[in-house]
């Protein structure tokens, strides 16, 4: 397993494990996005992608994990704990954010093993299901 930052030549496998890419136009130029700016890291198992994350710094100026996909045949693995462990020593010493619906019960509880705290939550994103921001502090060395 390694993790690497994505080049365009990984852009039909991250769509491919994207649950929302293969009926999503905007999600397919997203990830094509993503890439072309350097923020989109994937993990490489045996040479397939099995997993990709987001990291961008829109969020107030802050580092924010923008998104997170696991491949449906590389879940319960951990590979998104380890994206966030990797996203975490690539923000060390500075804050790191996170967010995701009240619905989506197994994130809040993958950041919260992963050391995020609940910091607000942003309502009428989603009708009736309202956006919870986490926050990761600084680590000290």
């Amino acid at each position: 397993m390694r993790i690497r930052p994505a080049v365009k030549d990984d852009h039909p496998a991250l769509c491919a494990i994207d649950s929302v890419a293969a009926d999503d136009l905007k999600r397919r130029a997203d990830i094509a996005d993503w890439i072309q700016q350097g923020c989109c890291h994937l993990i490489e198992i045996e040479g397939e992608a099995a997993a990709y994350g987001v990291l961008t710094h829109h969020f107030f100026g802050q580092a924010f994990i923008e998104m997170l996909m696991v491949g449906t045949s590389w879940r319960r693995r951990g590979l998104a704990g380890t994206l966030i462990a990797h996203f975490q020593s690539m923000s060390s010493g500075a804050k790191l954010f996170s967010s995701t619906n009240m619905s989506n019960r197994p994130m809040q509880d993958l950041l919260v093993k992963a050391g995020f705290r609940p910091s607000g939550y942003i309502d009428n994103l989603d009708e009736n299901d309202p956006e919870i921001v986490f926050y990761s502090p600084p680590s000290r060395s």
